[in-house]
């Protein structure tokens, strides 16, 4: 351990050597007999579930993950899309998140630069919301909280100058230009899975937390197979909570532990039409009721805009967009755009719940989305529970829990690591996005220039493992760039079972998919059988 402590001063950190073959790999539920041990059990799969299981795993600790779905099959992948600070947070003075929020979007950027990025918005004044002064020193505040901001700063602009203003109705003619990140959500989720995995974590999808009982030095929980219905006991020195909008349900009601800290659901919908306007900025627009909402390129061909904050007080996992919220979205986008925004112009749409801590804050808006971490030890093993958070803040968050636990995990002692190891497909090192691109189209020629550019975005350094140098090689053609070649690849490394799981969270090529299309794939991905790493047998 001592020797890691060294190494962790090293800008070329690795806590453990790379995994043997003998890892469990995406396919593997074969994780020897019942009753195994681990350091830590942690219950569900989203980003902050994963990115405990990367710091920990990375810390020697012995990691299991079950998600009762799919990998960011819920909230992880119903955001914004973006890394941010939270400018409008600075109205409620939540200078500490949104400084952390910040700093970490500088780590982010450095360690993932394949699937979070850079991008400018634009930020129309409005005499229906905030006066200038207050955008002026907001903005102030924004660019000079962190102090290794590296990313332009903001700049006033008057529209009749700029090429952003073009899309803008002419009585705004003034705003600024400030600077934050765009991420692939679900990406990021999986990516901190394959990083845990490969520093011996299991990470095990469809795989349900039935139940645990609580021992002086461990739990004992029982977990359950979802596709073949078996059950098994693991055992555990502490479970880690990372359920999302369930963490109250699964610590007051499954694990039977007391409190009064509560979750706050909050949905928060999107939609998606075809693209608004040229160029790669985004646009933050003010509404009259003080809230705020994004218009953001989307995989080329779209816009991305959102979201909406509903009060929600039904089942978390069933959700969708309502026809008021569309209307509430198309609204917002009118109030400023010259070309109008009708609901039949959307051709996707999605929700999610967030599950912020309860502060008790008299509006959906106001909720603090600063995150809480509760490690309850009465009677015995500890259980850490995290209420809230945001995808911005999802490895200072796992730190923070590492910190809370180590104390009852020995293994944990270990330095913080994870902002200094890129996750995977992050590996530029000296090599900026476009010379990688550049190798990609020389090693695959056949790639037009937009699936090159799709497969560098999703995979980094990766997408040399799935481009072959023909075409041919690349297998069956489902449409819109994807081969069976890269479907291969999602199941085998990436926990993909389904069509869904490609198109819609590994990749977002399910907008230009027909239902024939689907179906053909689903058929693949049936007759294709189990990941190649895959030795099936029981749960536990």
């Amino acid at each position: 351990m001592n020797v890691h402590r060294k190494e962790a001063r090293m800008s070329s950190f690795r806590p453990f050597p790379s995994p043997s073959s003998a890892t469990p790999m995406p396919g593997d539920r074969a994780a020897s007999g019942d009753g195994r041990s681990y350091d830590l059990l942690i219950i569900g799969g989203g980003v902050n579930g994963c990115g405990i299981a990367r710091d920990a795993a990375g810390r020697g600790a012995r990691v299991l993950l079950v998600e009762q779905d799919d990998l960011a099959g819920h909230t992880s992948s119903a955001s914004t899309k973006l890394i941010h600070g939270g400018l409008r947070y600075l109205e409620y003075y939540e200078f500490r998140l949104v400084r952390e929020a910040l700093m970490e979007r500088e780590v982010l950027l450095r360690i993932a630069p394949h699937i979070i990025w850079p991008m400018r918005f634009v930020l129309p004044h409005s005499k229906l919301a905030r006066p200038v002064w207050e955008l002026r020193a907001g903005l102030f505040l924004y660019d000079h909280l962190a102090l290794t901001m590296t990313l332009p700063r903001t700049r006033s602009v008057t529209f009749a100058d700029h090429p952003s203003g073009a899309v803008l109705k002419p009585e705004f003619t003034r705003g600024f230009i400030y600077s934050d990140g765009w991420v692939q959500d679900a990406r990021l989720v999986v990516l901190n899975a394959m990083d845990a995995a490969a520093h011996g974590a299991e990470i095990r999808t469809r795989t349900r937390f039935v139940s645990a009982t609580r021992g002086r030095e461990s739990w004992e929980a029982t977990i359950a197979d979802q596709e073949t219905g078996r059950t098994g006991t693991v055992r555990a020195r502490a479970l880690v909570n990372a359920t999302g909008p369930w963490v109250a349900s699964v610590l007051h009601g499954t694990l039977g532990v007391g409190g009064n800290k509560q979750v706050r659901l909050v949905k928060g919908s999107h939609i998606v039409v075809p693209r608004l306007f040229e160029g790669s900025q985004a646009y933050i627009l003010q509404n009259p009721d003080r809230r705020i909402i994004f218009v953001i390129p989307y995989e080329s061909r779209y816009t991305l805009i959102g979201t909406t904050d509903i009060p929600w007080d039904a089942d978390p996992g069933k959700v969708a967009i309502s026809p008021d919220e569309i209307t509430y979205l198309c609204d917002s986008v009118n109030r400023y755009f010259r070309k109008p925004v009708q609901p039949s112009d959307v051709v996707w749409s999605y929700a999610g719940v967030r599950p912020l801590f309860d502060d008790r804050a008299s509006s959906a808006s106001a909720v603090t989305r600063d995150y809480v971490l509760d490690v309850d030890t009465e009677g015995g093993a500890p259980v850490l529970s995290i209420f809230g958070g945001k995808i911005t803040t999802y490895r200072r968050l796992a730190e923070h829990a590492i910190e809370r636990l180590a104390p009852h995990v020995r293994s944990l002692r270990a330095v913080p690591w994870t902002g200094l190891h890129a996750l995977p497909g992050g590996e530029f090192v000296g090599r900026n996005f476009l010379g990688m691109l550049a190798q990609l189209r020389a090693r695959a020629p056949w790639l037009d220039e937009h699936n090159a550019w799709r497969l560098m975005r999703n995979y980094g350094t990766r997408a040399f493992d799935i481009a072959a140098g023909d075409a041919a090689a690349m297998g069956q053609d489902f449409g819109s760039g994807l081969y069976a070649r890269e479907v291969d690849y999602l199941i085998d490394r990436e926990w993909a079972r389904s069509a869904e799981d490609i198109l819609w969270r590994r990749s977002k090529l399910g907008l230009l998919f027909s239902a024939g299309q689907v179906a053909e794939l689903e058929s693949y991905i049936a007759h294709r059988g189990k990941p190649v790493e895959s030795q099936v047998a029981d749960v536990a």
